[in-house]
């Protein structure tokens, strides 16, 4: 087993109305902010709230918010120059992962005199002095918002690339359940779901160590309370709380394990395709649990008995058969395509999207060695 070194970055404070106090937060790490936010937030009066935080404290800031479908190079290099020519002493992003990752990419690269394209063709890792970053999600899970890696959408190629980043560079997320109003209920119950595909990948990853199997269990616990109701009247707290303390611990676990081969395809189809990779990693989910299912079935049974997705005394067979139905359940409840074919994708278009995603280097840590044909064999079973 890898060693296991243990560190606490980035502060978490987590719950209802977090985001009211976003002002007082940010003075620690300076007066001057840009405000990278999602374009949505403004139609539900949400950016409003949490820009009020920042006025009471009278912390200078400006907003962007014309960020397009996915975080792309062309739009993290204008979002970078604005920031640099405001001379900004940190960043605040505010929104769900595309605005997290570019915020994310803006704090990495701020500092350094080469091109953005330096990042991502060269795999030039940045220098030790970032900008300060503060995160406020806007969904119940993030999947790179933990990692030492953000990704962006080459937009040469609409490739899907990451960009290594800083240890330390988000300094804290304020997750606030009640800025998930801004989703649909279809979008609460996806997202759910793709947190839940985060927390199976990370249990069954290589790098898998007992504090992340420990955190992915909780957040597997948390997911099944608020998705199908808590076993006990005793336990009383909100659906959007347990789904944002759910996605959050399954991002973390997930962080720090790995993410699998469901997230690695749905992050290269939503860069060519510009598809919800909640959606795909939805679809993609049953498949990847078949396939686990012959290697590691006793893990998938832990989990299965978690979501109480079978009964306790389930064989391990029985057990992965009931997971891999539950979520196909889920994706029924909520009238989601349950086939890739279903998202007007051709397989020769799913082929490309195999072969980007082969080229990222989170392909040497999914729950088994694969190839882009490995890839490419579950994206047909799923097609």
């Amino acid at each position: 087993m890898a060693d296991f070194i243990f560190k606490i970055s980035p502060n978490i404070v987590l719950g209802s109305y977090t985001a009211n106090r976003l002002g007082q937060y940010a003075l620690e790490y300076g007066q001057n902010f840009m405000v990278i936010m999602d374009p949505v937030l403004k139609e539900s009066g949400t950016s409003e709230k949490v820009l009020n935080s920042l006025k009471e404290k009278n912390v200078e800031y400006f907003v962007f918010d014309e960020v397009p479908n996915c975080a792309d190079t062309e739009t993290l290099s204008n979002t970078l120059k604005l920031a640099q020519d405001a001379k900004v002493h940190g960043i605040i992003a505010v929104g769900g992962g595309r605005v997290l990752s570019l915020g994310k990419a803006v704090c990495a690269v701020y500092y350094e005199n080469k091109n953005v394209y330096d990042f991502i063709d060269d795999q030039m890792v940045p220098g030790n002095r970032m900008l300060p970053l503060i995160c406020v999600p806007t969904t119940n899970r993030d999947s790179f918002l933990f990692t030492d890696r953000t990704m962006v959408t080459d937009s040469r190629s609409s490739k899907a690339k990451l960009i290594k980043t800083q240890n330390g560079l988000c300094r804290l997320v304020l997750w606030d359940p009640n800025l998930q109003i801004a989703l649909t209920e279809k979008q609460v119950e996806i997202m759910a779901v793709e947190a839940l595909g985060f927390a199976v990948e990370g249990y069954l990853s290589q790098k898998a160590t007992f504090f992340s199997d420990m955190i992915i269990e909780k957040a597997v616990q948390l997911l099944s309370y608020a998705l199908d109701g808590a076993p006990s009247l005793s336990i009383t707290t909100p659906q959007e709380v347990l789904l944002a303390q759910g996605g959050c611990m399954a991002s973390l676990g997930a962080a720090s394990s790995s993410y699998g081969a469901a997230h690695l395809l749905s992050v290269a189809i939503n860069s060519r395709y510009k598809v919800s990779r909640s959606l795909s990693m939805a679809i993609l989910l049953p498949y990847i649990i078949e396939d686990a299912a012959t290697f590691r079935a006793d893990k998938l049974a832990v989990l299965a008995k978690l979501l109480r997705a079978c009964e306790q005394d389930a064989t391990s067979a029985e057990a992965s058969a009931a997971l891999a139905e539950y979520v196909r359940n889920k994706i029924a409840k909520v009238n989601i395509p349950a086939r890739l074919k279903d998202l007007s994708l051709s397989i020769e278009q799913l082929a490309l999207a195999a072969e980007d995603a082969g080229e990222l280097d989170l392909i040497n840590n999914l729950q088994r060695s694969m190839t882009t044909d490995d890839l490419f064999e579950i994206i047909k079973k799923a097609y």
